[in-house]
């Protein structure tokens, strides 16, 4: 684990859930050495998610795991790429999915851009306007706006005082009933699994402004894609999951997805710092609970897989000063 707030980590212990595992946190600082005598583990599972902030130690991770005595599960090298616009260059070719480009840009030269001093297509390889833009490392929509002409730009920027940002071609993907739906899906082990769906009026989403709470309708649709998804969403996109699964190479991987009017995925971010728990009120999401269970199975099916071992463990004393 890192220090930091909460998204600096994968919230792993919500996965482990009423299991049976025993689960030790070491918090990992950057330049500083890991305790020399660690619990003894059958795997040991990087937690550290990607930002900007803890790039610095999943390098200094990635060095030290390289020779560890026990299976490492998301290796750090691996969440390392995850930025967006290292997502974008590792899954811009996959087959049947859609991911726009990602470009990150310094405060000075989006305000450029603003002032008609660059053309936005330089930067997002001649897509243009509508753009989305966010500061960099935010997340919950923080700073997520559509921004529809280079005046908006101006206007964005007198609101925000970040140095950095991340800029995004916008993909409308309403859908014919006039809403956007997006879905949460876990890859665990290279299976897709369902996590939770949110249905809005507004192209910005995350699952609290969806009134999913308020609406037995929108739930019925949601129970309906978590109990379907098997034999229609995940069979319709099998090959995009097949390659994010293989291009990223992490055995634990959850994102946020949409479906494109010609019925592609559409992929928005991924890291393993999203939540996937089960904390909705049963009285109210009662579908929720079993497909939960489902994929807390999953994925703790996966650990005792990956630290299946033949005989006792030696004594865990690392030399962790390197």
């Amino acid at each position: 684990m890192s220090p930091g707030h909460y998204l600096a980590n994968m919230p792993i212990e919500f996965l482990l859930e009423g299991s049976s595992v025993s689960l030790d946190m070491v918090y990992a600082v950057p330049g500083l050495p890991l305790p020399k005598l660690l619990p003894d583990h059958d795997v040991a599972f990087v937690a550290v998610a990607e930002s900007d902030e803890n790039q610095s130690l999943l390098r200094e991770l990635a060095v030290f795991l390289r020779c560890w005595p026990r299976p490492v599960i998301n290796r750090p090298e691996r969440i390392a790429r995850l930025t967006r616009d290292g997502t974008w260059s590792l899954l811009k070719s996959a087959p049947g999915l859609v991911i726009p480009i990602h470009a990150r840009i310094d405060r000075a030269t989006l305000k450029k851009a603003g002032f008609g001093q660059l053309l936005i297509e330089t930067v997002l390889e001649d897509r243009t306007f509508p753009i989305i833009a966010r500061p960099l490392d935010s997340h919950l929509g923080d700073g997520l706006c559509k921004l529809d002409d280079a005046a908006a730009i101006q206007t964005y920027l007198q609101e925000r005082p970040e140095p950095e940002f991340y800029i995004a071609p916008f993909i409308d993907y309403r859908q014919q009933d006039g809403f956007y739906r997006k879905y949460r899906v876990a890859l665990v082990d290279g299976l897709p699994y369902a996590v939770h769906m949110g249905i809005s009026s507004h192209w910005m989403i995350n699952y609290v402004n969806a009134d999913m709470k308020e609406s037995a309708e929108k739930r019925a649709e949601e129970a309906r894609f978590m109990a379907n998804f098997d034999h229609d969403f995940a069979v319709r996109h099998a090959s995009a999951f097949r390659a994010i699964a293989d291009r990223t190479d992490l055995e634990y991987l959850p994102f946020d997805c949409g479906e494109t009017s010609d019925g592609k995925l559409l992929l928005f971010e991924l890291g393993t710092n999203m939540i996937v728990h089960a904390m909705d009120p049963p009285d109210i999401f009662s579908y929720k609970q079993p497909q939960m269970e489902k994929v807390f199975g999953a994925f703790q099916a996966m650990l005792r897989k990956r630290g299946r071992h033949n005989g006792p463990h030696p004594v865990v004393q690392l030399d962790t000063s390197k």
